[in-house]
């Protein structure tokens, strides 16, 4: 996921790859004095009205910049209809763009990954690239999904001067400052990620739910009893399990599948963070109620997400999912460690499921085993609150051009601002049949009327916000 080579760029041969030397600490001229590393960064003026057009912003998130580049194709489009220059950045510690080469993950290296870090990089950035570009009068809009949604989000917080407005889509800005012990303040709903994603499954057919828990049940017995070989053989593990942590990391591998598979739940096959078939959530319920064994089907409906080639023999417990500080899991290689060390500093995600309101086994993460995990991998102790404290939390008010974009598929939708507008400038547009950022990818034609519509509504508000700002510059 975190390769660059694995990346078909021949699919967007209008993006040149450019690196800016990068300022290493923004906020402390002693540790490095101006030392600096290689940001990489994607950039097309095919459509640019040069020196005028404005300039739409990636604020890139926890991947290789590629990925996000070949999955945001609304970007491009809107850039064709506003004449814009568009550019992808490339998050510090991320794909390509790591400070300290293969030393980026020893201790304390790491510690200048943070999100005042990365805003920083993309406000000097920005700022570099319109005067390399003459683009000094050109207003720029930022864009990002779900993490890249937030930093979209903190940078018109804390830029103003740099951004004109923002477009944060599947922005989890709420949960992850730890916000609400689980309960949207705005709406009063759960936003716990797994309590959520059961209700795609359950929307498409009950009887899922149900499979899947009693999937689950079965396991969970002859765990008790210690038939391991009958769990290695149900699943088709590399290698026999033999004691409870084995049996709690293949829980992790088999919740996981079903929180990616919620999350794109896309209405045409996509290749973003793994392949997947179109309506993945179908998929799976297919799966699961078709199987004659259901731990076997269990099993099958994992392949969705883990053997999507069919080329695998068997699942290797350890290799194709990682337990990290994130629940919902961390992804692989170098980029896993990278979220790995914000979700232990300053991203809040002690998401668990219970099997009450969802449909998985119990497996608990509370700020204590947080705090546990996160000093002996990182020699860190998180401080719950600072993000709120730092990016304002649910007190958005005094924010300005800002749109909240959700759709009701995502298990994430509810940890970000969703029910309705703060203000006349902080907009909430729900998208009832979106997945994660659905809104950010490119037209196609198995689109659902609201995306379409949200994103004619999106394409509106951005035309307005470029035109107030030009108005005020001029």
């Amino acid at each position: 996921q975190q390769t660059s080579e694995k990346i078909p760029q021949d699919l967007a041969p209008d993006f040149k790859e450019e690196y800016l030397k990068q300022v290493l600490d923004h906020f402390n001229y002693n540790s490095h004095g101006n030392g600096t590393y290689d940001q990489r960064y994607l950039i097309t003026d095919q459509y640019w009205k040069k020196g005028n057009g404005p300039i739409f912003f990636y604020t890139g998130n926890e991947g290789d910049v590629w990925e996000f580049a070949l999955n945001s194709g609304f970007i491009t489009e809107l850039a064709a209809e506003q004449g814009a220059l568009v550019i992808f950045a490339e998050h510090r510690y991320y794909g390509n763009s790591l400070p300290f080469g293969k030393d980026s993950f020893n201790i304390p290296e790491v510690g200048l990954l943070t999100v005042e870090q990365a805003l920083a990089d993309y406000a000097v950035m920005i700022t570099e690239l319109k005067k390399e570009l003459g683009a000094q009068k050109c207003p720029v809009i930022v864009l990002g999904g779900s993490y890249g949604g937030m930093l979209s989000v903190y940078m018109r917080i804390r830029y103003p001067n740099i951004v004109a407005g923002a477009l944060a889509a599947s922005a989890p800005i709420l949960s992850t400052a730890g916000l609400g012990d689980s309960i949207d303040s705005f709406s009063g709903t759960n936003i716990d990620v797994f309590c959520l994603l059961i209700q795609d499954f359950e929307k498409f057919n009950p009887a899922c739910k149900d499979a899947v828990q009693g999937a689950f049940q079965k396991l969970n017995t002859l765990a008790q009893q210690k038939d391991y070989r009958r769990i290695q053989s149900a699943f088709s593990l590399c290698k026999t399990p033999s004691t409870p942590k084995d049996i709690h990391q293949l829980n992790g591998l088999l919740r996981n599948a079903f929180t990616m598979m919620a999350m794109l739940d896309y209405p045409y096959s996509t290749h973003f963070m793994g392949s997947m078939p179109a309506f993945p959530v179908k998929v799976a319920c297919e799966t699961m109620l078709n199987g004659t064994d259901l731990m076997s089907a269990l099993r099958d409906t994992i392949g969705v997400v883990y053997n999507s080639t069919g080329q695998l023999t068997c699942y290797d417990l350890y290799s194709l999912y990682v337990e990290c500080a994130d629940p919902t899991g961390c992804g692989l290689g170098f980029d896993s460690y990278a979220w790995d060390y914000q979700a232990c500093t300053e991203i809040e995600m002690c998401y668990e499921s219970n099997n009450v309101t969802d449909m998985f086994p119990p497996m608990t993460f509370t700020e204590q085993q947080r705090e546990q995990y996160c000093s002996k991998r990182w020699g860190v102790v998180p401080r719950p609150g600072w993000l709120k404290t730092q990016f304002w939390g649910d007190d958005l008010a005094t924010a300005s051009n800002i749109i909240f974009s959700n759709g009701d598929l995502d298990p994430w939708a509810n940890g970000g601002v969703r029910q309705k507008s703060l203000s006349p400038s902080l907009i909430a547009i729900n998208i009832p049949e979106g997945a994660h950022h659905l809104d950010l990818r490119e037209s196609n034609p198995a689109d659902p009327e609201s995306v379409i519509v949200a994103r004619k509504e999106e394409s509106e508000i951005i035309a307005q916000w470029v035109k107030a700002a030009r108005k005020k510059s001029s």
